[in-house]
């Protein structure tokens, strides 16, 4: 029997990065390609049949791409955990490229915002579905379809951007500034800890089956239907919980005059 030739990983990222070696790329993308795999199936799991999955796989190869050639090997960060982010990212903008949400959606998402927004501001607290639907001239059921339409325009709500200076049109994705580019400004790094202590905030007066969901969707890596197997939920209804999660997260962040979302 012949021994087994093939280098190991860390092998393969010091030819890729140390030699250039396109032949070891090549295999740490086939290596990881099932990464791509696992990010684009939760992502179709809110998008039925808009985008193909095809589409988001495609993406998703450019973003395990760009975390391969970006990695720094001799840093003690695991891969996965850093291509994870960058194929989702990927995903994310080829998605906003596509313009993929019809308008008469996305109109339909902001006025829901918008009912979160006011509701929870006159009440002082979260806002309950009753509620919410009184606003909106909605009976029970006409609100739970709402829901169900619109869940597909809060998956990359977590993913907001920041405008660059004096209103230029280049952005950064709030994780980007989390990257060593070997400087980075005083104020990009108060604007990300606002940020984010802004979103700590809100995540924490969310109810606490909202604030189950986005943990474990977004911290801990569960699809929708492992959380509702976690939770002892019907994934229809984690898919609601994530909505209306999202919805009041957008709310509390949108009251910063600096954050696009």
């Amino acid at each position: 029997m012949k021994p087994d030739l093939k280098p190991d990983l860390a092998t393969l990222w010091i030819q890729l990065k140390e030699n250039e070696d396109i032949e070891a790329r090549d295999q740490l993308i086939i290596h990881f390609a099932h990464l791509v795999k696992y990010v684009a199936s939760r992502l179709a799991i809110h998008l039925s049949s808009l985008v193909e999955l095809d589409e988001l796989i495609s993406y998703g190869i450019e973003g395990l791409i760009d975390a391969i050639e970006k990695f720094d090997h001799k840093r003690n960060i695991k891969f996965e955990t850093y291509a994870i982010t960058r194929i989702r990212g990927s995903m994310i903008d080829g998605l906003r490229s596509m313009d993929w949400i019809p308008v008469s959606l996305r109109q339909k998402s902001k006025e829901l915002e918008k009912a979160y927004i006011n509701v929870e501001a006159r009440l002082g607290r979260s806002a309950s579905d009753a509620e919410v639907a009184e606003e909106l001239g909605l009976n029970p059921g006409e609100f739970a379809l709402l829901l169900r339409d619109v869940a597909a325009t809060t998956i990359i709500s977590l993913d907001d951007f920041l405008p660059g200076e004096d209103g230029e049109q280049k952005k950064k994705r709030m994780l980007d500034l989390l990257e060593d580019h070997n400087s980075i400004s005083a104020s990009e790094i108060v604007e990300f800890n606002e940020v984010k202590d802004l979103l700590a905030k809100a995540i924490s007066r969310l109810p606490d089956k909202e604030k189950m969901v986005v943990y474990l969707y977004y911290y801990e890596g569960l699809t929708l239907k492992e959380i509702g197997a976690t939770i002892s939920l019907s994934e229809s209804r984690i898919s609601q919980l994530h909505t209306k999660a999202i919805l009041r997260l957008r709310g509390s962040l949108s009251k910063k005059k600096n954050l696009v979302i």
